[in-house]
C-alpha cells in the first residue's frame, strides 16, 4: 500500500515538474511481466535482501534496479524518489 501512495507521490512531482515519466507501483509477482517495458526497478527497503534477485532478472533487459532509500519510503516524499530515479539512472 505504500508503495501506491509512494508512485502516486511521484507521479505528482514529475507533473509539476513538467517531466514526462510513467510511474506505477507493481507487486513483486508482477515484476517480469513489465521488465521488458520500463527504464528503472525501484523495490521498497523491505525487498533491499533480494536485490541480487532482481539484478538478474533485469540485466538481460538493461534495467536499473536500486533499492527506494527507507527515508524517502518512509515519508512518502514523492519528490525525492523522482531525484533519487533520475540520478540513479543518469549514473
Amino acid at each position: 500500500m505504500s508503495s501506491g501512495f509512494l508512485a502516486s507521490s511521484a507521479r505528482k512531482a514529475a507533473k509539476k515538474q513538467k517531466i514526462n515519466a510513467s510511474i506505477e507501483a507493481r507487486s513483486h509477482s508482477e515484476v517480469v511481466e513489465y521488465m521488458s517495458s520500463i527504464d528503472i526497478l525501484l523495490l521498497g527497503p523491505h525487498y533491499s535482501s533480494e536485490l541480487s534477485k532482481y539484478e538478474d532478472l533485469a540485466k538481460p533487459h538493461g534495467v536499473k534496479v536500486c533499492v527506494i532509500p527507507q527515508d524517502i519510503y518512509a515519508t512518502l516524499d514523492g519528490a525525492r524518489l523522482l531525484t533519487f530515479a533520475i540520478d540513479s539512472l543518469n549514473k
